[in-house]
């Protein structure tokens, strides 16, 4: 296996996370000097603060329905929707409904 990946062979992306009760459950499934891919779940309410990072990032919501705050833009993102986070800008996550997401960071 790859140390540098969490699978070999097809998976479910839903299933690389469990909800945990008043959490926020992570898991890195790639990590490299180019970038990494994480999956997470949000329990009902659990949040990210504001925060910035130095590259770009893409939300992917695979269940349920995350509140994304960039710069001073609420936006709901559900289920089998995305949204790119811009690099150097504010922004902050916050479960709506529990939900899970890949997040994908692009360093260059």
């Amino acid at each position: 296996m790859n140390p540098n990946t969490a699978h070999e062979g097809p998976f479910r992306s839903t299933e690389l996370v469990d909800y945990q009760n008043d959490g926020i459950v992570s898991r890195i499934i790639i990590k490299s000097s180019g970038g990494s891919v994480t999956a997470f779940a949000f329990d009902t309410g659990q949040e990210l603060s504001e925060h910035t990072v130095p590259f770009e990032a893409c939300i992917q919501v695979l269940d349920g329905v995350a509140g994304i705050r960039i710069a001073d833009t609420s936006h709901e993102v559900k289920a089998g929707e995305s949204i790119v986070l811009p690099a150097n800008v504010p922004h902050a996550v916050r479960a709506i409904q529990a939900f899970k997401m890949l997040l994908s960071m692009v360093r260059t």
